[in-house]
């Protein structure tokens, strides 16, 4: 009886019937199920995480497709924009060399114009002082009425000269 009044030997009855009574209830087998279908889980989320992640990496390489395309369009569009205002400027600076040639062109007609009319002028004035002054010869040095026939023939004749 000592042996039953002894503490150890008492605890180690009481241990050896709760294992007992765990291995009857089939508890290590439940636990190793659970455990199964824990990692079973585990399983299934590590293969979802790993499916995200071949996802994830496909959209980034798409992704990184379509800012290297938007990156050549827009440095296409950049260089054609250049070019555009490089001939935009051509254009203007021809338009601009025809714009001074013309009003050039138009000046040097005014010009000439205004000559052609200082001549005309001038040669008018000088027609109308021969023609005073040959009236007036012709008045002093010859009779009127054979005067005035010459002076009438010199003014018709002028007249087609200058018509």
């Amino acid at each position: 009886m000592t042996m039953l009044l002894d503490s150890n030997f008492l605890v180690a009855v009481s241990f050896f019937i709760f294992v007992g009574i765990l291995l009857w209830m089939k508890v290590p087998a439940k636990i190793a199920g659970g455990l199964d279908n824990r990692a079973s889980h585990i399983r299934k989320e590590i293969e979802e995480a790993r499916q995200l992640r071949e996802e994830a990496q496909t959209l980034l390489a798409s992704y990184e497709r379509k800012q290297k395309e938007v990156e050549r369009l827009a440095a296409d569009i950049v260089t054609s924009a250049r070019e555009e205002a490089r001939a935009a400027a051509a254009a203007g600076r021809e338009e601009l060399e025809r714009s001074v040639a013309r009003r050039l062109r138009a000046a040097e007609d005014q010009i000439a114009n205004a000559e052609a009319a200082a001549l005309r002028q001038v040669r008018n004035q000088a027609i109308s002082v021969a023609v005073a002054a040959a009236a007036e010869v012709m008045k002093s040095n010859m009779p009127a009425d054979q005067a005035s026939a010459l002076i009438d023939a010199s003014i018709a004749e002028t007249g087609r000269k200058l018509h």
